[in-house]
């Protein structure tokens, strides 16, 4: 049976970013400018993923308004039939960038915020007025006739915000409110201790964010993602290893997923030099884990196996030391005891000093 297409394809423009957030999923070895592609390169992606099936196009980055084509690309994306989502910090932007980029037939922003009050984002994110701009260009997007999500990263030296990060949401107008407790790769797992909430503070997140769901019920959508770390049941990690949409990073390379870098022993093909349709139905990384014939017990044997495809593979990996291990986060997982107990005991640490994420051109 062949594979069945992507629908969506997540393009990583630029590792450059003004912000410095301790939680950020890119790699810790980040791509420097000279190695971005260029124009044309994502154009002609563009133009290849349209014809493979790709239905969304999410820019993303880093900070991808660092990059002077964004306009172009958008434009480009929107030409070839594409659904164009900006994931942006938006300090980069203004109304006259928003407005270009409206025009060219950008469909969808999605504004991250560090907290809910400037003292608490600004800090976090380790960049000055940030929190100002990001109100401001916010309340600008559905006045242009764009869909607004607002990406409200917890952790927790925010998590006491999160009413007040919820009401924000709501006052700027927005569709759709993604309240993500941070998940450790990167710059996050660097910073685990940092980060990870008790569990006592999750359970008050959970019922906070019940309550204003039923609050804003057809006015905001809101989608809650939890710590792995405190879960029972594993996440499906992008929709089905190499199933639902892929990642490009900013030299080219094709992944299943944000982190996949991390898993030595995983080739990783560049668009230009192997058509994307071969990467995506052929690639070794893509068919590495994808589906379930590479199981393990008590992977292999589970019921809901082809519902979260075994989790996440760089988890499994970061955990347990063995990317085919079942992801921790499951209760059935050898690792899932160590992976509570690294939890409870992280933060409990008092350790909130964060190394913040930084590029050097």
């Amino acid at each position: 049976m062949s594979t069945p297409p992507p629908l969506a394809m997540v393009a990583e423009l630029t590792h450059r970013c003004p912000l410095q957030c301790p939680y950020c999923s890119n790699p810790l070895d980040l791509v420097k400018v000279a190695r971005e592609q260029p124009t044309a390169f994502w154009q002609n992606l563009i133009t290849e993923a349209a014809a493979l099936g790709v239905l969304q196009i999410h820019l993303s980055g880093g900070e991808p308004c660092a990059r002077r084509d964004l306009t172009a690309l958008v434009a480009h994306a929107c030409a070839q039939g594409l659904y164009a989502n900006l994931i942006t910090s938006a300090v980069l932007l203004d109304e006259a960038k928003l407005c270009e980029l409206a025009r060219a037939g950008l469909a969808h922003v999605q504004i991250s915020f560090q907290g809910a009050t400037a003292p608490t984002a600004d800090r976090i994110g380790h960049y000055p007025k940030a929190h100002e701009t990001k109100l401001a260009v916010a309340r600008l997007v559905p006045a242009l006739g764009m869909s607004l999500t607002i990406n409200a990263v917890m952790h927790r030296q925010n998590l006491d915000e999160l009413p007040e990060m919820i009401a924000l949401a709501e006052a700027l107008g927005a569709d759709r409110l993604e309240i993500a407790h941070v998940q450790y790769h990167g710059w996050a797992l660097r910073n685990r201790a940092a980060l990870m909430p008790t569990r006592d503070a999750l359970r008050i997140a959970d019922d906070t964010v019940a309550e204003w769901r039923e609050k804003l019920r057809g006015r905001v959508a809101i989608d809650y993602v939890i710590p792995d770390y405190y879960a029972d049941r594993p996440k499906t990690c992008m929709g089905g290893w190499g199933q639902k949409s892929f990642v490009v990073s900013p030299d080219g390379r094709v992944l299943p997923c944000h982190a996949a870098e991390t898993i030595p022993g995983l080739k990783f093909q560049r668009s230009g030099e192997v058509p994307l349709r071969a990467i995506w139905e052929d690639g070794p990384a893509f068919t590495a884990f994808r589906g379930i014939s590479w199981m393990r017990e008590p992977c292999a044997s589970c019921a809901f196996r082809e519902e979260d495809f075994g989790g996440c593979r760089c988890q499994a990996l970061a955990i347990a030391g063995d990317a085919r291990a079942t992801d921790p986060a499951c209760h059935l997982a050898p690792g899932h005891g160590l992976m509570a107990q690294l939890a409870q005991a992280e933060a409990a640490s008092g350790n909130d000093g964060f190394t913040y994420r930084r590029y050097a051109p």
